[in-house]
């Protein structure tokens, strides 16, 4: 119980009854400091001040929001660090289903009722995982990838015990920094070893990051044949699918993951997408209904599941209840910063369905202009918006946002849709052009930069790349080049907070966009030596400098 001592810990628990039984019995057990909750919002109140070393989370919350629900929010969110622990508590008659579906897995279960030495128990067990694992993990906090990666193969013998942590660890590592090769024959070995799922699915997922995609296929619905339940491999199947254009066979394998986990609303989101594209309407608006159902309490609400709602509806031809649903995006959302521009798209899709032609041009004028100033509006979103542009008329403003997409793309799936709508529309000529004019666009805001870093105005060259950043934020030869530059002016000029501190997040935003790019670890392997020539440590919500070179 010694190694309790000193612990923080997060209850979050509705009935008052349990929730002094469950605050005792943490306290009794020698933690420090026990906070609590009573629902979900509240929880996120409280994580957003502090962090703790374990959570014990009550599954059926009050509010709307389940403790699943609750953990996928934190997680996606990255509200709580890699090594909080986190306990869900559920009654024994839940616990089938809500284990075997979670895809999101937390750290344990605790069944209901139970007692202090089994929760003791319980909590020494995670413990002293998290302990075996925390010098490698100290490490990745630091930004030291490549010491991460060699430790993860020196307690690989030293921790017979934690073998298959320390393997995944390291491939999860070399797929971070763009080497899906090495992550490979890592997820190989732990798979010839073990036969974990999770170790076939890291190969299925390395490959089809080096566009292996029907060996990917192939992989991953032979794992879907002997585990039908595993939900993250339907969620790479459908996306393999999708990149191929394989539209109907991508809803299916995700309407057939939405039966089996019917509450994850991320998944309910792509299926309500994908069915829009597949032209499906009737399967788009159940799925998108339910989205909105089980999100309404959460945090992170999107404007643009109503939207996409009020469009499949659109299709089918129900403008009334259309209608309804962008009211209810404007009241209900009001304070989310997409809003207005998901709603005015939604208004001009409305008023090209009902015929409204004189209301029509001012919705269409205010979503443009809400277009330009919202960064993360969605490829999806703007497309829609083209597409209304076209129908209207308004050729010279649907090029303005294809154009934008394009090259925000630079290729990918969201460029092959953008083509294909312009096709479809009768306008491959203009697909062509578009895509040489934003190819050429990007081209220009590069060669900007290299030519100010030539001339030595290496300031000059970071404010170029970041502008273009701002303007093209998921472009990855702009965030690659943007990076490059704020980097290699930190190396010449010495180590600036704000400056470093944006030159980590472009690295880990390109790890994101192109986890496959060749010049990931090049660029990775900068980033470390200047975090350490600097004494940075990135590991904090904040980076903070220990002493200056």
């Amino acid at each position: 119980m010694a190694q309790l001592n000193g612990l923080t810990a997060l209850l979050i628990e509705p009935h008052s009854g349990m929730r002094a039984n469950l605050q005792n019995m943490l306290t009794t057990l020698g933690l420090t400091r026990v906070d609590v909750a009573t629902n979900a919002q509240g929880a996120l109140r409280v994580l957003a001040a502090r962090q703790f070393d374990l959570i014990l989370c009550e599954y059926e919350l009050e509010g709307g929001q389940d403790g699943q629900q609750l953990l996928e929010d934190l997680r996606q969110q990255e509200l709580i660090a890699p090594a909080t622990l986190f306990f869900m508590v559920t009654a024994e008659g839940q616990s089938s289903k809500v284990t075997s579906v979670a895809e999101l897995m937390p750290d344990d279960y605790i069944l209901k009722p139970f007692k202090a030495d089994t929760l003791l128990a319980r909590i020494e067990r995670a413990l002293d995982r998290r302990a075996a694992l925390a010098s490698v993990q100290h490490l990745l906090d630091e930004g030291e990838h490549r010491g991460a990666i060699a430790a993860c193969a020196g307690q690989e013998t030293a921790q017979p015990r934690y073998r298959t942590d320390f393997m995944r660890l390291r491939a999860e590592t070399h797929l971070l920094l763009g080497e899906p090769e090495q992550a490979e024959h890592v997820y190989a070995a732990v798979w010839q070893e073990r036969s974990a799922p999770w170790a076939r699915l890291g190969q299925a997922k390395t490959l089809a990051l080096r566009g292996k995609m029907e060996e990917a296929r192939d992989m991953l619905a032979e794992l879907l044949g002997h585990n039908e339940r595993y939900l993250a491999a339907y969620d790479w199947l459908a996306r393999v699918h999708e990149e191929a254009g394989q539209l109907a066979e991508a809803q299916a394998v995700l309407a057939d993951a939405a039966t089996l986990s019917p509450h994850a609303v991320g998944r309910l989101r792509r299926l309500g997408e994908v069915a829009l594209e597949a032209g499906d309407a009737d399967s788009a608006e159940r799925a998108l209904k339910q989205v909105l159902q089980r999100a309404r309490f959460s945090e992170f609400r999107d404007p643009e599941d109503h939207a996409r709602l009020a469009q499949s509806l659109l299709k089918k031809g129900d403008a009334a209840q259309a209608e309804l649903v962008i009211r209810d995006m404007e009241r209900s959302l009001a304070h989310r910063e997409n809003t207005p521009v998901c709603a005015a798209i939604a208004t001009a899709m409305l008023f090209e369905a009902t015929g409204d032609t004189a209301r029509l041009g001012a919705a269409l004028d205010s979503a443009l202009a809400g277009a330009r100033e919202a960064p993360n509006l969605s490829a999806g979103m703007k497309l829609e918006l083209a597409r209304t542009c076209l129908a209207a008329g308004r050729e010279q403003q649907a090029a303005e946002v294809m154009r934008n997409v394009m090259a925000s793309a630079g290729g990918g799936t969201p460029m092959a849709k953008a083509m294909r709508l312009l096709e479809q529309s009768g306008k491959g000529e203009m697909a062509n052009r578009l895509a040489r004019e934003s190819r050429h666009a990007v081209a220009e805001m590069v060669a900007q930069g290299a030519s100010q870093a030539r001339a030595g105005d290496y300031r000059g060259a970071v404010d170029t790349m970041l502008d273009a950043v701002q303007k093209l934020p998921d472009n990855p030869q702009v965030v690659f080049n943007a990076a490059v530059a704020v980097l290699k002016y930190l190396e010449r000029t010495g180590w600036d907070e704000k400056l470093g501190t944006k030159g980590i997040e472009l690295v880990a935003h390109l790890r994101r966009l192109d986890p496959a790019n060749a010049r990931l670890a090049a660029l990775g392997g900068l980033q470390e030596e200047l975090l350490k020539k600097y004494n940075v440590r990135p590991g904090r919500r904040t980076v903070t400098v220990r002493q200056r070179a």
